[in-house]
């Protein structure tokens, strides 16, 4: 008695949190419901309830039926009710008088244990049912997987899987893609992404500042001084939006976002190489960690507060 008072407080105490775990579930899944699957849920809802009350009056009725029969018919009161026979026929067998003579034909005298004897009783109905479903779903299961090989393995449920997360993977990667801009950008110096950043450059940046970055219409990129900073972020705002005053134009409508970061990434792997013919430096010498260089704010001066001090 004590172990089963102990088991139901363990249940009682984990069902707490497995309820705010499976209302969280499910209020979720509601709430991304379209006013159609609402509808269509409560009609089943509906409809569900109104079988559960038909099944209820439907024994309600047989139960009130029988009490009717009964009184009509007295013999029929010795009679076990439909609930008894259903019981003895499926759930728990039929019971022998304890200490009957059925009861002693079944007692087994060489299974005699301190006093305690064995009797040779078969199985209950319901423990019958079970155990021919139990053979049932096997000889199913293994024809559906084994011979006739419509179901999944568990290795091909597995590859499946890695499948459906590669693809989610891939989808989840071009959403990050195309969410990469100046504040976020960073740089990518996988071989992947530096060989693709290459072939960008080649086809449209080295007309302007050489196929080895030595700078032609455009500057230096190989060495340490930049125009408009050498940040990661500052070459991929130069390259997005241009620099239409000096030649540079945009680019963002040509090139993807990470095509953007991968071209910005090789330019910056080019610093501290040797070009064949090297433009000489242009802008301010850059620091990593450095804020890009702002253009100095012409000075006016107050005529008036001259006169005031003279």
């Amino acid at each position: 008695m004590k172990k089963f008072l102990t088991s139901l407080a363990m249940i009682a105490l984990s069902l707490p949190a497995w309820a705010q775990t499976e209302e969280s579930n499910w209020y979720t899944d509601l709430q991304a419901m379209d006013s159609g699957q609402l509808t269509l849920l409560v009609i089943l809802g509906i409809v569900l309830f109104v079988i559960l009350v038909l099944l209820f009056l439907m024994v309600y009725l047989m139960s009130f039926m029988v009490t009717v029969f009964r009184k009509e018919n007295p013999e029929l009161a010795d009679e076990p009710s439909w609930w008894d026979s259903f019981k003895e026929r499926f759930v728990t067998g039929k019971m022998d008088e304890v200490g009957g003579k059925a009861e002693q034909e079944k007692l087994m005298t060489d299974h005699s244990y301190d006093g305690i004897t064995e009797l040779d009783n078969f199985m209950p109905p319901w423990l019958q049912w079970v155990f021919i479903l139990t053979i049932g779903f096997a000889i199913a299961y293994f024809t559906y997987y084994s011979v006739l090989g419509i179901g999944l393995t568990g290795v091909q449920e597995y590859e499946e899987s890695l499948k459906v997360e590669a693809i989610a993977a891939e989808a989840r990667k071009a959403n990050m893609a195309a969410s990469i801009d100046e504040t976020n950008v960073t740089v990518d110096d996988s071989g992947t992404a530096l060989a693709a950043g290459k072939s960008i450059f080649e086809a449209n940046c080295a007309a302007c500042h050489a196929q080895d970055g030595g700078g032609g219409v455009g500057p230096n990129l190989t060495d340490d001084y930049w125009l408009h900073g050498g940040d990661i972020k500052d070459v991929f705002t130069v390259i997005k939006y241009g620099v239409i005053s000096k030649g540079m134009v945009p680019w963002e409508d040509q090139l993807a976002p990470q095509e953007i970061q991968e071209v910005a990434s090789y330019i910056l792997s080019l610093k501290g190489t040797t070009p064949a013919n090297p433009k000489d430096p242009q802008g301010e010498l850059y620091a990593p960690g450095e804020a890009a260089p702002v253009e100095a704010v012409p000075t006016v001066t107050d005529s008036t507060a001259v006169v005031a001090a003279l």
